[in-house]
């Protein structure tokens, strides 16, 4: 498991330096704690309480085989990014985002076969009968993609989630992404937007030291869910031989142990058959409710969901008649971090997916994020 961060960290590392009260963006108040010296305070209990939703999410999703994609192309924090990315072996973008990387992903994959293309070149010789100028702008050509696509030379389809550094900065990327329900992992600072985010990190993304901080938790859960991939895969492996070994031949019973064996048959009884009694499952093991994923529910994470769920709150029904009250006080035992989430409009939304109303719920939701209800 990656290691748990403490606030007492990210206070050392100026995470929860936020921007001038001037230049805000209201929807961050929720993760503001305060203003000092006409400056905008981020709560750091909110802050470790979204970076381990996050780094949960970001851990499923790198052990499910998704590739993630890092995106982080300003002065302070693309060496960090292309550092730490780098040995998780993970496609990242820290020079400038190409516009339709996401929406017209065909287009960047060809011109990542143009790079292979040319490296073929080199290889098999038909470069050496170019002219002189023709192999200075082959080469020319070469270093520039290598530049901006590079990194994502080995992401063959669209990436299973995207992590932005500054959604501010990289606002296309973020749009690319939600056309294309791409989920977003992003660190947001108090001047930023956190609507179109679903995993919200509300942290100082100016400092070197705080991209630092999270960047290094956020790629020690992808290593970890990489990590499980790999001993699955192994497991696997191990277990196929096994399956596959074919059951070792009986000898045969020579002649004498045939005639031992039908000299016994003989003098042997016929037994008795006993009548089974046929012993059914109850009805209500087989029709055992399916849980829910309780996670489509607006302010529901992973582990929120986790602790409902091992409190035999596991469907929507169950979740639509249950005290919001019950639920805080469920949330707040699970674990100090989740004293924070507000369940009040949880049990309105689950009678909405209970009844199958996942378009008025979607419309709900949007309303409930643009702060209309």
């Amino acid at each position: 498991m990656a290691s748990n961060i403490e606030v007492k960290d990210l206070l050392e590392a100026g995470v929860h330096f936020g921007h001038l009260t001037r230049k805000w963006n209201p929807n961050m108040s929720p993760y503001i704690y305060m203003e000092r010296n006409g400056i905008h305070v981020i709560n750091l209990y909110k802050t470790v309480a979204k970076l381990d939703e996050a780094n949960e999410a970001l851990k499923k999703i790198a052990a499910s085989g998704r590739k993630i994609l890092f995106v982080a192309t300003k002065k302070q924090a693309k060496d960090i990014v292309a550092d730490k990315v780098s040995k998780i072996n993970m496609p990242y973008i820290t020079e400038r985002w190409p516009g339709g990387m996401l929406t017209n992903f065909v287009t960047i994959r060809k011109a990542v076969k143009k790079m292979a293309a040319i490296d073929r070149m080199k290889k098999d010789g038909t470069f050496n009968t170019l002219s002189k100028k023709e192999r200075l702008q082959v080469d020319r050509l070469r270093a520039k993609l290598e530049k901006n696509l590079g990194s994502i030379a080995d992401m063959t389809r669209l990436p299973g989630a995207i992590f932005i550094v500054d959604t501010m900065r990289e606002h296309i990327a973020v749009k690319e992404a939600q056309k294309l329900n791409i989920p977003i992992f992003a660190m947001v600072d108090t001047n930023s937007d956190p609507r179109p985010i679903d995993y919200v990190i509300p942290a100082n993304d100016d400092a070197g030291k705080s991209i630092e901080a999270i960047m290094t938790q956020v790629t020690e859960a992808v290593a970890e869910g990489l990590a499980e991939r790999k001993n699955d895969k192994q497991e696997g492996k191990a277990e196929a031989p096994a399956a596959k070994a074919a059951p070792a031949k009986e000898k045969a019973p020579t002649k004498a142990e045939k005639a031992v064996v039908k000299e016994v048959k003989e003098e042997t009884p016929a037994p008795v058959e006993a009548k089974e009694e046929k012993v059914e499952a109850p009805k209500e093991a087989a029709k055992a409710e399916k849980a829910d994923d309780l996670t489509k529910i607006e302010g529901a994470g992973p582990k929120a969901a986790e602790a409902l769920v091992n409190n035999g709150i596991d469907t929507y029904a169950k979740l639509a008649k249950a005290d919001p009250e019950k639920i805080k006080e469920i949330l707040t035992e699970a674990s100090s971090r989740m004293a924070h989430l507000d369940p009040t409009s949880w049990p309105k939304q689950a009678q909405m997916a209970a009844d199958g109303k996942w378009d008025e719920l979607k419309e709900w939701q949007d309303n409930a994020k643009g702060g209309v209800e």
